[in-house]
């Protein structure tokens, strides 16, 4: 009798389809909320900057620095939402910067491996591992990752133009 009893105890009730479909929609929509309440601000923002000198101004700025990975000085800001709070806040900022598909894929590789910094740079610090060090890791193996397509990348348009200058194939 003890035996079930403690069964019984450890096992949870599965709620019916109809309780989890609820309870997955209020979540995603709460998320989406969440969501929503960054990105479009962040967007909106940046479209109004744009007709103004002030990005133009930062963008020359940042210029030196995003010419290594082969970005635009304005793709800093992206950068900037990205360590500092999410993905889609970078996404935000990202659209109306109108970048090219390489440019994209640059920001989405080193996004990607180097996001939310100061609040995952907390939790691990939380469980005893050194944030400070491991957020340090994740920006030096952004700017590394980001160096890599930028090489390979080089070298893709380098030898699809030497290829496309053969005999036969313009």
């Amino acid at each position: 009798m003890s035996d079930q009893g403690t069964r019984d105890a450890g096992e949870e009730s599965i709620p019916d389809i109809p309780t989890r479909i609820r309870t997955g929609l209020s979540a995603g929509f709460r998320t989406s909320i969440k969501i929503i309440k960054v990105s479009i601000p962040l967007y909106v923002a940046v479209t109004l900057l744009k007709g103004t000198p002030f990005i133009e101004l930062l963008g020359k700025l940042f210029a030196p620095v995003m010419g290594i990975f082969g970005l635009p000085g304005e793709a800093a800001f992206a950068f900037v939402a990205a360590f500092l709070l999410n993905l889609y806040a970078a996404i935000a900022v990202i659209v109306p910067l109108h970048l090219t598909p390489f440019q994209v894929t640059q920001c989405g590789l080193m996004m990607g491996v180097a996001h939310n910094l100061v609040v995952e740079g907390g939790v691990l610090s939380t469980t005893g591992a050194r944030g400070g060090v491991l957020t340090l890791c994740r920006l030096i193996i952004a700017c590394a990752a980001g160096l890599l397509l930028r090489g390979f990348w080089s070298l893709w348009e380098t030898a699809s133009s030497w290829a496309m200058s053969l005999p036969g194939l313009s």
